[in-house]
């Protein structure tokens, strides 16, 4: 369950709450508050998670682009070389070859560029979310402390 569902559930016990007359202050079904917040407690780890997992898929898909390039790279090397061999123009040859490998280590660049912008986006966005939810569940807590009858001075 998304930790915004929870806030809602927390939003939605504290509405459902029998006001204490004359006070700001309300009562709450214990049990199913700390219920909901049990549950919250298991969820935010699971955000983390998908956090991490973003990351890891980042780190994989530079990996694939890292592969690929060396792959092209080797490729580009190959053809150079079989050129060489083959063709008196040698030097069209090596000036292919290297516009090939240029040409590689070109996209290969704008491959990690991309994983590392989608991660960086994906990592924002989580970290918004995580402090909107904090801060929405600060308020609820506040707003309750706020209706918590003071205790009586002796």
């Amino acid at each position: 369950m998304d930790i915004l569902q929870f806030v809602d559930r927390l939003e939605e016990l504290f509405n459902q709450s029998r006001p204490i007359w004359l006070t700001h202050s309300v009562i709450v079904d214990e049990d199913k508050f700390l219920d909901i917040i049990d549950q919250m407690r298991i969820a935010v780890p699971e955000e983390v998670k998908k956090a991490q997992q973003l990351y890891a898929q980042k780190d994989r898909i530079l990996a694939q682009a890292q592969e690929e390039a060396n792959r092209t790279l080797e490729l580009a090397r190959q053809k150079a070389a079989e050129l060489v061999e083959k063709e008196p123009l040698a030097l069209e040859a090596q000036r292919r070859a290297s516009q090939i490998i240029d040409q590689s280590r070109a996209e290969a660049e704008e491959i990690k560029y991309g994983a590392d912008q989608y991660s960086r986006e994906a990592l924002s966005n989580l970290i918004g979310e995580l402090e909107r939810t904090l801060t929405q569940a600060r308020n609820g807590l506040m707003v309750l402390e706020q209706k918590r009858p003071s205790t009586p001075q002796k």
